[in-house]
């Protein structure tokens, strides 16, 4: 199963990825510079005017040694490389909201009962100056066999500065996936057999279009996805997008 990713992997990647994580990137908004920062799997952290966001923090506490404690903290759903408490145990996680769907509150310790904002999907949240609508993630077919099953976790499109950032989750190539609009950075997994493979991933980026798509969520029971084929297909397809890889396996 999913959640077996691996001990090896946590403790690893809270080994090496504070000294290996690649550089952060910085994106221009209406507010200052958003700076996007890769961690480790499904991780990153995104910050911008003052704000500090984790998404699915995963890989012990020491993966995110000098990235500043969060304020908002997003979870995708229950399987451990998303949801993963030992990892937001070892975090200062006191100031932070955290923005994630009713199963996966459902299973958090009641520690963070009182700083749980519930989306279900199609519903979004304000919290400052960012705007955070929950997305549909699910496999395909959609019955009984998914391992990931329409509506139980969240993926997100975040408005930040006149941005649109869009996190998939774990997900295939949905229609709700196809049908984004006006997407600047797009964060999109691609891992067999959890989620798609980079055909379909690159199917579904030449549909919405996405300014800039980072792959990440990129190592299924094969090992890494290849994602340098995953970028031909999309510059193949001869739409404007900036396809970024960065290492989120550091030391790997």
């Amino acid at each position: 199963m999913k959640i077996t990713l691996t001990v090896f992997a946590l403790s690893f990647a809270g080994i090496v990825a504070f000294g290996q994580r690649p550089t952060p990137d910085e994106i221009d908004t209406k507010k200052g510079k958003l700076t996007i920062q890769p961690v480790f799997h499904g991780s990153l952290v995104l910050k911008w005017n003052g704000q500090t966001i984790y998404v699915d923090p995963y890989g012990g506490a020491d993966a995110f040694a000098g990235l500043g404690d969060p304020n908002l903290i997003l979870i995708t759903d229950i399987h451990g490389d998303h949801m993963n408490v030992e990892t937001l145990d070892g975090l200062n996680t006191k100031s932070a909201k955290l923005v994630v769907p009713r199963a996966v509150a459902d299973q958090l310790p009641g520690s963070y009962k009182d700083r749980l904002i519930i989306l279900a999907n199609g519903e979004e949240t304000r919290l400052g100056e960012i705007t955070i609508k929950a997305i549909p993630m699910y496999n395909l077919p959609d019955d009984e066999s998914s391992r990931h099953k329409k509506g139980r976790g969240n993926g997100y499109v975040l408005e930040i500065g006149g941005k649109r950032i869009y996190i998939s989750g774990d997900t295939e190539d949905i229609p709700e996936m196809r049908q984004l609009k006006n997407i600047d950075v797009a964060f999109v997994c691609m891992n067999l057999p959890y989620t798609m493979d980079i055909n379909q991933a690159a199917s579904a980026v030449l549909e919405f279009q996405p300014a800039i798509v980072y792959p990440y969520h990129y190592r299924g029971q094969g090992g890494l996805a290849d994602v340098e084929g995953f970028r031909q297909l999309v510059e193949k397809g001869g739409k404007k997008i900036e396809v970024r890889l960065r290492n989120w396996y550091p030391g790997e």
